[in-house]
C-alpha cells in the first residue's frame, strides 16, 4: 500500500538485498498498518522516508504562496 501521490517503480532487477534487525513488535505494527507483506513493508516505510524530505520543503511555501484565482473560481472551473 502506497501514500496518495507515490508511485511504485519496479523493483526487480535493481533492488539490493539487505538484512536488517528489526524490533518484532515494531514489524507487526507497520505490517498491520500496510496490510502488506514484510519486503513490501519495507519498501513502503523506505519510500515515505525518502518522501518525507519533499513534503519538508513543501511546508516551507505554506501561506507564502499567492495563487492567481480566487477558490470560488477555481470551484466555478470543475
Amino acid at each position: 500500500m502506497l501514500a496518495p501521490g507515490m508511485v511504485c517503480s519496479g523493483v526487480m532487477g535493481t533492488a539490493r538485498k539487505i538484512t536488517v534487525e528489526v524490533p518484532p513488535e515494531l514489524l507487526e505494527k507497520a505490517q498491520r498498518a500496510s496490510g502488506s507483506g514484510i519486503a513490501q513493508t519495507v519498501r513502503a516505510g523506505l519510500q515515505l522516508v525518502a518522501a518525507s524530505q519533499a513534503y519538508a520543503r513543501l511546508g516551507q511555501f505554506r501561506g507564502k504562496v499567492r495563487f492567481a484565482h480566487t477558490s470560488a473560481e477555481l470551484k466555478a472551473d470543475r
